[in-house]
């Protein structure tokens, strides 16, 4: 995988140029050139005034009504404090979110589209306005000492606007446009001397990069070789370049072979993330002539990952998935709003690179209803990707593909099959790109009609402190905590408590950073082996999880945990939604359809606890870490009208051992299932001088599974009359779309 990526990074810098500015001597000199030029317009009206002809008529009635005098707000000083709500207060520091500023960037660019279709000056007019007035606002919001917007849509789409409606202006109006434009991005990019602006976005290429870095490339198009501010557009154009590089590189590692962005949650990646690579090869290509998508073909990948996050619902266009990272868990549903636009890019960049990836895309899309994209021009731009196939529904729902292992986000996600009542989990492991990512090495999420096993926690409205006590600290996750007295809290962002309770490590990890040590998969198991020893710093001496998911409905989880004190409790954590039921050693959780039977075999003395209910739901350190009243009551009044809860994860199972030492072993047999089976797979526990074992009786056949005790992890699964597979030791290689074999 690593020499592919390296191959692929090499060809790109070569592509461009590496090391010279060849790329520069391509910009075109004259305007428009962002998202179309001279050449390409004939082609682009055309497909607004036929087969675009509804979305442009549609923008053409919101033109006519947007007001000739346009007037800006929200520029104003930021009032720190406590806000008063129905249900109590709130803080408002520089850490919280703050209202954006009421600009007319995308106005801007529609009415310079429709100018630009129709020929009206009223609407030339209109343009010309809500740049100017959108300028002055972004200028005196940056002097009062606040940013303009968390993103940088409205100011990209503002210059797209300029550029689009240049050749109807004279010197003397492209002038104060453009140099207030330029100077604007100029004034809120990072560096030292800059005076600090609350709640700037100066994310760089590991993140969405879309905040005010991602203005320069737009900044150094729009205002390029004209005499108007050349030397500051051309230093913008510059470091535009170079770092959508880097961000290309960056997004293209992190697909690697197998597919994902930048970061392990789908909701920042099916958001705005996408947006960033794909704005910059449409106005790359309408600049130059050059589709440089072509020479990132890594990146193609990206809808295999969404397919492999997506669990489906029955009657439903609604698709859940596994709450992993920064995902809020109100509802676990994927974000599939933006399926169409996105899927849509992809099979129009990268349909000749890879068809596959682009049939994936093709096939995702039409599961989701069209929706109209919130960049101006891309109906006009894009094709209706008529000519991609999607794979039937069949090809979809029984691939013989039971797993996919995303090395670089450090997911391994399993199924049974991709269909609503089908069993799904993921399982955490290894991340090398840790955006968003919490502190749970080796969590893993079971769902089979409902959220068995599950991510609790929420972060809520940013103001309260679950977010960053609870929510991601590894208490929150199905994983294993090492209690050592004292030990300070793990960082993490958000609002941070400063009493005793609030710099207490709740026995969880200290960094995200874990290794995978085995992965495969077939056609009757899949097996992943992750050591976490090293998240836990000096206190934990080894913390490895062997985790088996045997097809269809059934896991087997062994945990090798060894602390630096015998006094250091060790906890084994399993969350569920709602209240369990204890019988032996043997507990049984509901959600919506589902349940889960989970038997605990090792250790031989365990104490089974449980932690939750109402007052309890958030507990560590002593505390609850409670969320946001008021922001709490509306998501539960709103989801309630449905008849849903939030999934924050209500309880939570607590296996320990029931003496102190240094070495234990935990052992755990988890069904899936629906709530009309009364009862988990039978399991009987197995010993020999080195290696502990289970018998499960699964449908049809007896099969036992082996972990080695000491030494190498290992094992070995034995169907009795039948194979022996010995657990591997290494990662099964996987690459690319495989839906069909």
């Amino acid at each position: 995988m690593k020499n592919c990526l390296l191959a692929c990074m090499m060809l790109s810098l070569c592509s461009f140029g590496a090391g010279d500015e060849a790329w520069l001597s391509l910009i075109r000199r004259d305007h428009p050139r962002m998202f179309f030029n001279r050449d390409t317009w004939p082609t682009v009206k055309a497909r607004a005034l036929g087969e675009q002809r509804q979305v442009f008529e549609t923008m053409l009635r919101s033109v006519e009504n947007y007001p000739m005098d346009p007037v800006c707000s929200g520029y104003d000083p930021i009032v720190f404090g406590e806000v008063k709500t129905a249900s109590g207060t709130h803080k408002i520091t520089a850490a919280t979110p703050i209202n954006s500023v009421r600009d007319w960037g995308p106005e801007a660019a529609q009415c310079a589209f429709v100018w630009r279709v129709t020929g009206n000056p009223i609407f030339l007019e209109k343009a010309r306005k809500m740049i100017e007035v959108s300028a002055a606002a972004y200028r005196m919001a940056i002097k009062n000492g606040r940013a303009v917007n968390w993103y940088s849509t409205n100011r990209v789409l503002a210059l797209a606007a300029y550029d689009w409606i240049y050749e109807g202006l004279d010197d003397a109006q492209r002038k104060p446009l453009i140099t207030e434009l330029v100077a604007h991005v100029e004034e809120v990019q990072p560096g030292p001397g800059k005076p600090r602006i609350i709640r700037l976005n100066s994310s760089g290429v590991g993140t969405g990069f879309y905040g005010v870095q991602n203005m320069l490339w737009f900044s150094g198009l729009a205002g390029y070789g004209d005499g108007y501010c050349d030397e500051l557009a051309l230093k913008h154009l510059r470091q535009g370049y170079d770092l959508n590089q880097k961000l290309l590189e960056y997004r293209s590692r992190s697909a690697g072979d197998d597919g994902g962005l930048s970061s392990g949650v789908d909701g920042y990646c099916m958001g705005a993330y996408p947006w960033a690579h794909f704005i910059f090869f449409h106005t790359y290509l309408s600049a130059t002539g050059v589709n440089v998508a072509k020479d990132w073909p890594s990146m193609a990948l990206f809808p295999n990952w969404i397919y492999w996050l997506w669990i489906p619902v029955r009657g439903s266009k609604a698709a859940l998935t596994f709450g992993f990272g920064d995902c809020q868990h109100v509802t676990n549903e994927m974000n599939i709003g933006t399926v169409y636009e996105h899927m849509s890019q992809y099979m129009h960049f990268f349909k000749d690179a890879d068809p596959e990836a682009a049939r994936l895309a093709a096939s995702l899309r039409s599961l989701v209803n069209k929706r109209t994209p919130g960049w101006v021009v891309l109906p006009f731009i894009l094709g209706s990707g008529d000519d991609v196939q999607p794979y039937t529904e069949q090809e979809l729902q029984h691939t013989p593909l039971k797993a996919r292992h995303f090395e670089s986000l450090g997911q391994i996600v399993m199924r049974s099959d991709w269909t609503p009542e089908g069993t799904y989990c993921l399982f955490t492991s290894g991340a090398e790109m840790a955006q968003h990512k919490h502190l749970d090495e080796n969590n893993f999420v079971i769902y089979k009609q409902g959220f068995l096993a599950l991510d609790s926690g929420t972060r809520g409205r940013e103001t309260d402190y679950n977010l960053r006590h609870y929510y991601a600290q590894t208490v929150a996750h199905n994983c294993i905590l090492i209690h050592q007295p004292g030990e300070p809290l793990a960082p993490y962002w958000g609002m941070r408590e400063d009493s005793p309770e609030g710099k207490l490590n709740h026995g969880g990890m200290i960094t995200p950073k874990g290794k995978t040590l085995a992965f495969e998969t077939n056609d009757l198991f899949t097996y992943v082996a992750g050591d976490a020893s090293n998240a836990y710093g000096k206190k934990g001496k080894e913390a490895v999880r062997q985790f088996i998911h045997l097809q269809p409905d059934y896991f087997v989880v062994y945990d090798r945990v060894a602390s630096a004190d015998p006094t250091y409790r060790k906890e084994w954590l399993l969350h569920t939604q709602n209240q369990p039921i204890i019988n032996g050693k043997t507990l049984m959780a509901d959600e919506n359809k589902g349940r889960l039977f989970c038997e605990s075999l090792l250790p031989k003395d365990a104490k089974l606890t449980l932690v939750g209910g109402p007052g309890k739901e958030f507990w560590a350190s002593g505390k609850n870490w409670e969320v946001d009243s008021a922001w709490l009551e509306r998501t539960v009044n709103n989801l309630a009208k449905s008849g849903r809860e939030p999934l924050f994860g209500k309880w939570r199972l607590e296996v320990s051992p029931g003496e102190a030492r240094v070495d234990d072993r935990f052992l755990h047999v988890l069904t899936a299932c629906v709530q009309t089976v009364e009862a988990g797979i039978p399991a009987k526990l197995l010993e020999s001088p080195d290696q502990d074992g289970v018998e499960l009786q699964l449908p049809g056949k007896t099969i036992e599974v082996w972990f080695n005790r000491t030494g190498e992890v290992g094992g070995k699964i034995v169907v009795r009359g039948g194979k022996t597979y010995e657990l591997r030791k290494d990662i099964q290689p996987q690459a690319g779309v495989k839906i069909v074999p």
